[in-house]
């Protein structure tokens, strides 16, 4: 007998390890210079530090994260939007 309930405890296991996979990402850190410019960044993709010519520059860093973050939100609504229709 078919049991649509029986994927659930997939999705559970899903869910886990992609909150495994952030913890790990968040721990992560990439720093790439270029031109003058370091960028430090984590493997989840929130930049830590820019450095532009010796200079810290961190609102650059805080515009960078919040368009990210803009992004995501956006990702987020049009999949939750291919998904209901």
């Amino acid at each position: 007998m078919f049991n649509p309930l029986k994927g659930l405890g997939n999705l559970q296991q899903l869910q886990q390890q992609a909150k495994q996979m952030q913890q790990a990402l968040q721990k992560e850190e990439v720093t790439v210079e270029n031109n003058g410019v370091i960028i430090t960044i984590r493997g989840d993709q929130r930049i830590i530090n820019v450095e532009i010519d010796g200079i810290m520059e961190n609102r650059v860093a805080d515009a960078i994260n919040d368009a990210v973050k803009k992004t995501q939100e956006l990702a987020a609504r049009k999949l939750m939007e291919m998904n209901q229709g």
